[in-house]
């Protein structure tokens, strides 16, 4: 069965994968713009390299923030990545969530359909977050070091485009890096440098240094409703309310 998304020139189809039924968007359709922020090349990798640097931290930050979720919501999910918060996510909520996942790499996305959703109902996009356009208003926005990719200006960009994705009274689930004056140490500054120039070297990311978002959320007058740190300060979890 073919579906029409709104305002995606695409074509998707209905497969059931773990017994649940998810959307899969034929990418032969896409035409990507850019390829900046794409994790292709080390996809089959990712969750490797993350554990070997950060252990779990990376993994803990996420997971610790799904206590949060409503029960049959929707939720968005940018820059998911290889999916493992999929299963995390079934093993707390099994049905009645419809999730729209948003990765704009290829191999990222074959590996997330790969995972046990359960029951909930997930579509998966193969597109940048910028090309990416729908009429659902999201009860929860889930960004996992997403805005570190991005240069101000595409990061002010996605922030307004997410932002008007997300219902009042909303949640956002924002996971990413921090360096401030309070925790700004020198071997921070040290790996957030090596891991930027790693990834500028393999094409991967256009940032050159890393965008405090904060700021952003404040100005539109969300509400923090939990914000935990991990790898000495390192990666910070926020949850804000919209």
């Amino acid at each position: 069965m073919c579906i029409k998304l709104k305002d995606q020139s695409v074509k998707t189809k209905v497969y059931s994968t773990f017994e649940s039924p998810v959307l899969i968007l034929d990418t032969q359709y896409l035409i990507l713009n850019t390829m900046n922020n794409n994790y292709d090349k080390i996809a089959n990798h990712y969750d490797t390299l993350s554990r070997l640097v950060f252990f779990k931290s990376q993994v803990n930050a996420q997971v610790n923030q799904l206590q949060y979720l409503p029960k049959d919501s929707s939720v968005l999910i940018v820059g998911g990545g290889t999916g493992w918060i999929l299963e995390e996510i079934a093993k707390i909520y099994p049905s009645g969530l419809k999730l729209v996942y948003v990765e704009i790499s290829a191999k990222m996305i074959a590996l997330s359909q790969k995972r046990n959703c359960k029951s909930n109902q997930v579509e998966f996009v193969n597109l940048g977050i910028e090309d990416f356009g729908t009429d659902i208003v999201f009860d929860v926005i889930l960004t996992p070091f997403l805005f570190d990719n991005f240069a101000e200006q595409r990061a002010a960009k996605v922030f307004d485009q997410l932002n008007e994705y997300l219902k009042k009274d909303g949640l956002w689930f924002l996971v990413d890096f921090s360096l401030n004056k309070n925790n700004g140490n020198w071997w921070k500054w040290l790996l957030l440098k090596s891991m930027y120039s790693f990834f500028k070297l393999l094409g991967i990311v256009e940032a050159n240094q890393l965008i405090d978002m904060h700021v952003y959320f404040l100005n539109e007058g969300y509400k923090i409703l939990e914000r935990r740190m991990y790898y000495g300060d390192f990666i910070k979890a926020v949850i804000f309310k919209k």
